[in-house]
């Protein structure tokens, strides 16, 4: 089977329509200038907003299907405004490997499996 790819751009925008949507309004996501002060020196991505895109994947492809299983790891940040590939590897029925990597310079920032019922 071939991978799934996309490529997409998340910006400070969908960064703070997440924090809404999920409570998570921790600063070094949500606030620019505090985020400047870190070892980031920018805002980071939620973590679970990355895996909400390759969802959307899965969703596209197994319209109605429910989540049995989820690993993830987040190896290094995602920033707002940089390019990311969302890749889905099948790895047998229902499920797969996930990676995301920033477009620039090829880093990993989340990886791990997931494994759907379908509907």
């Amino acid at each position: 089977m071939t991978d799934i790819r996309i490529e997409r751009t998340l910006t400070q925008a969908d960064f703070d329509r997440f924090a809404a949507v999920s409570g998570d309004n921790n600063p070094i996501h949500v606030d620019p200038a505090f985020s400047a002060r870190t070892r980031f020196g920018r805002t980071v991505s939620h973590g679970m907003l990355l895996y909400a895109v390759l969802w959307g994947m899965i969703q596209a492809r197994h319209p109605g299907a429910r989540q049995a299983h989820q690993n993830l790891m987040f190896p290094a940040p995602a920033y707002a405004d940089e390019p990311l590939s969302f890749t889905l590897t099948p790895n047998g029925p229902g499920r797969y490997g996930i990676s995301v990597r920033r477009i620039a310079d090829g880093t990993e920032v989340c990886r791990g499996d997931t494994a759907i019922m379908e509907a």
